[in-house]
């Protein structure tokens, strides 16, 4: 083909790809748990798509025939690659919140949160948002990491893609008898895992801002007082890459009055949002004063108050949110 060619063949694959960009990357996220390796797999299953383009003869939707590409994408990867854990899976909550300072393990491959900036449009119908929201909660995404890889690809394709039995056996090479068989299985794994929370509140609900801004001002003066009236009883608090946890409302009271929150001004958050959930991002004073990049922090908030923080704390993640490094000191 000639170069004239080649550049119109590339753009008309651009043209044809591009709209299922970002809900690639959901998929793709959804079957590794981080943000980066779901980069990483959508640019294989684009450069492996353009170079089957021509080949690609309509059979299937063109949304379809990327999932297909993607999916497998996945699997190779998966092959190689551990899950990705929150520290809840790896062990017992700690009794002791005025113990040694944490320390973090950054040999541990962590569970990512997802900007919901990046997830696929689900169009105008509210039950497909609040569908695909759902899709991509925290703990759903944690709980997915228990399962096999054939059977968490299962799960996806015929439970949050809709896929039928036969399209989902097909793509994985097996039998569609096999295929339920594995479904089956994953969809009562997860429900031991993850099970549902039927008090969880929607983002857009006005309580949720006003839960969030005390939660934030709370944070910033270090009220700790304040902000453990927010958390229900049962309050969980996570910190990748740190692998201990608290579970309760005066554990987790104690180690932020104790580690975190030690004087006002030392934090400045900005609302975001991440897997379909309110979500902070935390700057932290450093040495010179300046507002550095600290934590992305994912909330689970239900009608009792917040029933889990998980701070992920790795600047890495803030260019996934378009957020900088650094924010001007005058916001604390």
């Amino acid at each position: 083909m000639a170069a004239g060619g080649d550049a119109v063949f590339s753009d008309e694959f651009a043209q044809a790809a591009e709209p299922y960009r970002n809900e690639l990357l959901a998929h793709c996220y959804r079957m590794l748990g981080s943000v980066h390796d779901a980069e990483d797999q959508v640019q294989e299953t684009l450069l492996r798509a353009w170079r089957s383009y021509g080949n690609f003869e309509g059979r299937s939707s063109m949304r379809t025939w990327l999932y297909r590409i993607a999916t497998n994408a996945c699997l190779r990867a998966l092959e190689t690659r551990s899950r990705r854990p929150l520290p809840s899976g790896l062990g017992e909550p700690t009794d002791d919140p005025d113990g040694p300072v944490p320390v973090p393990h950054l040999d541990v491959p962590w569970l990512q949160p997802f900007p919901d900036s990046l997830t696929g449009h689900a169009g105008d119908d509210p039950a497909a948002v609040v569908t695909t929201r759902a899709s991509m909660r925290l703990a759903l995404i944690a709980a997915f990491q228990y399962l096999p890889p054939r059977q968490r690809a299962v799960l996806i394709l015929r439970d949050v893609l809709d896929w039928r039995a036969a399209e989902a056996a097909e793509l994985l090479e097996m039998s569609t008898a096999a295929a339920n068989s594995a479904l089956q299985r994953a969809r009562a794994q997860i429900a031991n895992l993850a099970p549902a929370e039927e008090d969880i509140t929607e983002p857009a609900d006005p309580n949720v801002k006003e839960l969030l801004e005390g939660y934030a001002t709370a944070f910033e003066t270090a009220d700790v007082a304040r902000l453990a009236e927010l958390l229900r009883a049962d309050a969980v608090l996570e910190m990748p890459p740190m692998t201990v946890w608290f579970a309760g409302r005066d554990p987790v009271s104690r180690f932020l009055q104790r580690r975190v929150l030690v004087r006002p001004g030392e934090f400045a958050l900005k609302p975001v949002r991440a897997n379909g959930q309110p979500a902070l991002a935390a700057y932290m004073r450093n040495v010179t004063g300046e507002l550095e990049a600290h934590a992305i922090q994912v909330l689970t908030v239900t009608r009792g108050g917040i029933s889990r923080i998980v701070s992920f704390n790795d600047a890495g993640l803030f260019p996934a949110f378009g957020l900088p490094d650094f924010v001007d000191p005058s916001l604390s």
